[in-house]
């Protein structure tokens, strides 16, 4: 009689041992992010996270929400998986500090085809770095294998961030007025978002290697598309309870015209000097190499800007000098004005 074929998970492609596996790499990893605020983290249904009620007396939690986008698809090409947690963490925590908030805890949702636990644990020793980065716990997250699903090699990812503010100390932009200026910070790159358009240009169009070096970046095509987006947490740091900001944006996909305006009142915009922060040269590469129109890049890219505060104009100097100290390359490149409707370019 024929002996009848046994089917179990693994032979459909999910390894119940190796997601185990995984558990145990990234453990240790996991536990450095802890504040004194967690309460349980992974191993448990959910994470327990108390809020300091002595520290925040109104206390109003901001949560965020993002993922890495095809950015990934740099990271299959060049076999590198150490920074994408790092631009993870980054988007979803520089958007609640937006607000004024302190990053308290984070989570994470990595999905593949088929688990590959070294290469899953690089990608989480960059959510960790991130989370170091950014003062806020790993609390746990979700590891899905889906054979089938995606192609062979590749994962996706997306990530969670939960803060705190004072209800008090909200930041939302009401304050701002005519005259105010308008802070820059200097991004690493392109961070996160206008990844199909890069991709259009130095792959589809120009057919290059992410091993390719490029003179003008004075490294690799992959190492400078890898770039981890800057996570800003420590520069607000720096200014807190210092300097009155009145309002703060993460510049992301949109750049500056698309994000500055979010956190304006009516009746006032923002008229930004093209020439007053140092040009990366990623951004002129890939406007030259793909003959893409300026307004095009300005909309896609943040053009060496990821952050922007705006502050009293009396208080600009010092904001810039509180920020470099802390490690911020920052500018004055605008200031609010009446009549100007969203961001105007001189």
């Amino acid at each position: 009689m024929k002996k009848k074929q046994t089917i179990t998970y693994k032979k459909a492609g999910v390894d119940i041992d190796e997601g185990d596996r995984f558990v145990d790499l990234i453990g240790p990893l996991v536990k450095k992010t802890y504040r004194p605020e967690v309460l349980s983290g992974i191993g448990l249904f959910g994470a327990l996270v108390r809020v300091d009620t002595k520290k925040y007396r109104k206390p109003v939690l901001v949560s965020g929400t993002d993922g890495v986008g095809t950015k990934l698809k740099i990271a299959f090409m060049a076999d590198r998986h150490d920074t994408v947690g790092i631009d993870l963490v980054a988007m979803c925590v520089n958007d609640i500090l937006t607000s004024g908030a302190e990053p308290l805890f984070f989570l994470d949702y990595f999905a593949t085809g088929k688990l590959k636990p070294e290469k899953a644990a690089d990608v989480i020793k960059g959510i960790t770095a991130g989370c170091m980065q950014s003062g806020c716990a790993l609390v746990g997250g979700e590891t899905a294998e889906m054979p089938g699903f995606y192609d062979r090699g590749e994962y996706d990812l997306s990530g969670f961030a939960v803060g705190v503010v004072d209800q008090d100390k909200i930041i939302n932009g009401s304050k701002i007025r005519k005259g105010d200026a308008v802070i820059g910070l200097a991004s690493s790159g392109i961070h996160s978002n206008g990844y199909s358009l890069v991709r259009k240009i130095f792959f589809d169009h120009k057919k290059m290697s992410v091993k390719k070096f490029i003179p003008e970046f004075g490294k690799t095509l992959g190492d400078e598309l890898l770039s981890p987006t800057k996570i800003y947490v420590k520069a607000y740091h720096a200014v807190k309870g210092k300097i009155g900001v009145k309002g703060m944006a993460h510049i992301t996909g949109g750049g500056l015209p698309g994000n500055l305006p979010r956190v304006f009142p009516k009746g006032v915009g923002a008229v930004i000097e093209e020439q007053s922060w140092p040009a990366l040269p990623v951004f002129s590469v890939m406007q030259q190499l793909g003959n893409v129109p300026a307004e095009d890049m300005k909309r896609t890219f943040n053009m060496g800007i990821g952050f922007a505060m705006i502050v009293d104009r009396a208080e600009a100097d010092k904001t810039i000098t509180l920020l470099k100290k802390a490690g911020y390359d920052a500018y004055r490149i605008g200031s609010m004005e009446k009549g100007v409707e969203g961001v105007h370019y001189v």
